[in-house]
């Protein structure tokens, strides 16, 4: 996969940034593993489409726990060459490599120019001075890299007398720290963030300043979102004083997350089967929730009935939080207090989802708590007036619950109930 790697990973100076040396480092290159592919009966992108979700050749992992699973700590989750659980180095290579091919697009014209690619992680959000909300990286950065780590920057940097797409990409990661490691949990450093990731270099974020420093001249475009930049403190330390430089260039930053969300429209095989994995957890918490109604039910009994359920599963985290709603509270589109009961003949409304391996589900689904359909609930409407452009509505048979409390089999005259049903969609990921 890789011939070479940078000064970070060989061992070589520290502070490799810092002089000359930066610009006459290695390409990574992208190879095949059949050359012949040019001339094979399939366009190019299908090409790599196939061969995206191969393992890649990877550096070995270091035998301790990183800042996040590796194949060395959670076997039973990554296999090797992985980066995320079913997503290779190689797939995580080709995504910013057709990212550059994107970029080249964009700055066709633009001759003798040096273009750098900058994407910052988020931080770690705190509820109170010492307990951190669970980290969630920034879609963006995650899909580039994998990389699951907060207060961290990612960089692909076009080579000085190459063409683009060719690319060196690097990552600037926390340094580890024994005494901060002890509260919030191992880091893996430059070493693990290479070996884990594949990228071609890997820094402290301390370092990122020497790179800083060499992006304002006017042979260099920078693409950095400034607008919406998803780490303040990153952002005013790095970002903010560059912007203010590059304003008065001739070559302004220019903006990025428009086109790596333009790649995320599109999902790769090993994508499609996260995407459905998160979809048959969705599908199986939900029947397991129909199981567990009886009235009188609590609504935060249910919540965390589907909660349960989904994280028994393998599911991470819940993908948003979700409504259960009984009787006239769902029609209140985002009601999420979730703390009333739901008394004998009303329905239920849950509009859940789950996160697995960085990639979410979204499903909605009404029943009677009772397990019996009044009348008026087996009268299928195909209409729903709140969605305007959509007015016509599948509706989709809910399985007719028997007093014993198991749902019985389909059968020629099903029962209705108005559903709405959203596809799995990536993000994380994605």
């Amino acid at each position: 996969m890789v011939s070479a790697r940078g000064a970070a990973a060989q061992g070589g100076p520290r502070h490799a940034l810092c002089g000359p040396a930066m610009s006459r480092l290695p390409q990574r290159g992208l190879v095949l593993a059949a050359r012949g592919w040019r001339s094979a009966a399939v366009c190019k992108s299908c090409a790599l489409r196939r061969f995206s979700i191969q393992p890649a050749q990877q550096k070995k992992i270091p035998n301790r726990y990183l800042g996040q699973p590796s194949p060395f700590t959670h076997p039973h989750l990554l296999k090797p060459g992985e980066v995320t659980p079913g997503l290779s180095q190689v797939e995580y290579a080709l995504r910013r490599h057709k990212l550059m091919v994107l970029i080249q697009k964009e700055a066709q014209g633009w001759d003798s120019l040096d273009h750098t690619v900058i994407l910052l992680s988020n931080p770690t959000y705190y509820m109170s001075n010492d307990i951190p909300y669970i980290f969630h990286q920034d879609t963006n950065f995650l899909y580039l890299c994998g990389f699951q780590e907060p207060d961290s920057i990612l960089v692909l940097q076009s080579i000085p007398g190459k063409a683009l797409p060719s690319h060196k990409s690097i990552l600037f990661v926390p340094r580890r720290d024994p005494n901060r490691e002890l509260w919030d949990g191992p880091r893996s450093g430059p070493d693990g963030a290479i070996a884990l990731t594949g990228v071609d270099e890997a820094y402290t974020i301390e370092e990122f300043r020497h790179l800083v420093a060499k992006l304002k001249g006017d042979s260099n475009v920078v693409w950095y979102d400034l607008r919406k930049p998803v780490h303040a403190e990153l952002h005013s330390d790095y970002m903010q004083p560059l912007a203010e430089v590059k304003a008065r260039s001739k070559n302004r930053i220019q903006a990025v997350r428009h086109l790596v969300q333009n790649l995320r429209l599109i999902k790769s095989p090993a994508e499609i089967e996260r995407m459905k994995i998160a979809g048959r957890v969705t599908a199986e918490a939900f029947t397991e929730t129909m199981f567990a109604s009886k009235t009188p039910v609590d609504e935060a009994f249910l919540y965390a009935k589907f909660e349960f359920e989904c994280r028994a599963r393998g599911a991470d985290i819940l993908a948003y939080p979700p409504v259960v709603a009984g009787g006239n509270r769902s029609n209140t589109l985002h009601y999420v207090k979730n703390n009333q009961l739901i008394k004998n003949g009303e329905l239920v409304l849950l509009d859940g989802g789950c996160e697995f391996s960085c990639y979410v589900s979204d499903i909605t689904r009404t029943w009677p708590v009772n397990g019996r359909y009044a009348a008026v609930h087996q009268t299928p409407s195909r209409t729903v007036s709140s969605c305007p452009g959509y007015p016509e509505v599948l509706l989709e048979p809910l399985l007719p619950w028997h007093e014993s409390g198991k749902y019985l089999q389909p059968h020629a005259e099903p029962y209705w109930t108005e559903t709405e049903r959203l596809g799995c969609s990536g993000e994380q990921h994605h």
